[in-house]
């Protein structure tokens, strides 16, 4: 029988856009049809969001992406200000990066693997399976426990998930697991580091809701910890009101896309009369026809006065085969040259003005 050791062996590798310049094929890829026409469109509609300096920019993420290969991506558009803001499920952030942070990794799942004929085995060795993936599930435990420790340090209140991802960055950082401390780079703490918020509408589904159960388990009684997700909207409703202008890119759909466009309508039900995204990009395999929202398209959201329909693109493909081409297009294009950091974390820690005079 082949053991955990050797079925945990090779290492997911994350692609590194500042190595390859995709310009040249992205340009070609703008004659041709189908995806790849689609494909460098977004880049040029990506490249032009970051160029319009007044834009902020929202980075949705959904799908199991980080432990695809894509974290280095992500860490570079936030290294390099081509992000202002993140909005993702709880599993990219927490179960994938922050995980990895921590010092795990994901490993490559052989074909014989990949179609589930072997999943009995992996639950008895304790592996997890990621379609072609494998994650320690032991590894886990420990990280559920990690933000369970993080958690247990926090003044009892409710925090939105912006405000516990940050701890989770102050936690790398005063724990060592910084690249200036020999280990790799992460998306929580590069933002942590960049003021760059992170919103996870649905944060108690990855491991940080087991850390946050066994918090509240443990203090039956007690005052404790909960995230709150009407805070989570309303901050980031904030940032539509504080800054006008935005696009959105969109790495599949779910929760993170519904909850960035419908920023817009939020800030509108609380008086003001913001504009739609002026830009928006999405790359995803959903279809459209079964009326599910990660398959809607852009131009059906402009119907609900969402994201406006003058710069706006549909790639139908995978993300690993999109995200890097339309990333790297514009950091090859140095696109981001002229933008300065919104730093939008120190924006939503500001008392809003209207709750100060009330108060």
């Amino acid at each position: 029988m082949t053991t955990k050791k050797e079925l945990l062996s090779a290492q997911i590798q994350h692609i590194d856009i500042k190595q390859h310049n995709v310009v040249p094929l992205v340009d070609a890829m703008a004659s041709m049809a189908f995806s790849a026409r689609d494909t460098a469109r977004a880049a040029s509609i990506y490249e032009m969001m970051l160029r319009d300096t007044e834009c902020g920019v929202i980075l949705c993420l959904a799908g199991s992406l980080i432990s695809a290969g894509l974290q280095k991506v992500i860490v570079d558009l936030l290294r390099n200000n081509m992000v202002d803001a993140i909005v993702s499920t709880g599993a990219n952030i927490v179960d994938q990066d922050f995980f990895e942070a921590l010092g795990y990794r994901h490993y490559i799942a052989s074909d014989a693997y990949k179609y589930g004929h072997e999943d009995g085995v992996l639950r008895e060795l304790m592996i997890d399976r990621i379609y072609d993936t494998f994650i320690d599930e032991e590894e886990l435990r420990i990280c559920d426990d990690v933000t369970r420790e993080i958690t247990d340090s926090l003044e009892p209140r409710p925090y939105s998930s912006r405000e516990f991802i940050r701890e989770m960055g102050a936690y790398l950082a005063k724990n060592g697991r910084t690249p200036a401390q020999g280990n790799s780079d992460s998306i929580v703490l590069a933002a942590f580091e960049m003021n760059i918020p992170i919103f996870c509408p649905a944060f108690s589904d990855c491991s940080a809701g087991f850390g946050l159960v066994a918090h509240q388990h443990a203090r039956q009684g007690k005052p404790t910890v909960s995230i709150d997700s009407a805070k989570d909207f309303y901050e980031i409703t904030r940032l539509k009101i504080e800054n006008p202008s935005t696009g959105l890119l969109m790495i599949g759909g779910g929760v993170p896309k519904n909850f960035a466009q419908d920023i817009v309508v939020a800030a509108e039900i609380l008086g003001v009369d913001a504009p739609m995204h002026k830009y928006a990009i999405q790359i995803t395999v959903a279809d459209a026809r079964d009326g599910a929202l990660s398959g809607s398209t852009l131009k059906e959201a402009s119907s609900w006065g969402k994201v406006d329909t003058v710069w706006e693109q549909m790639v139908f493909s995978e993300a690993t085969l999109a995200f890097p081409l339309i990333a790297g297009y514009a950091f090859h294009k140095q696109a981001f040259a002229a933008r300065k950091p919104k730093r939008w974390s120190q924006v939503l820690d500001l008392v809003p003005a209207h709750a100060a005079v009330s108060a």
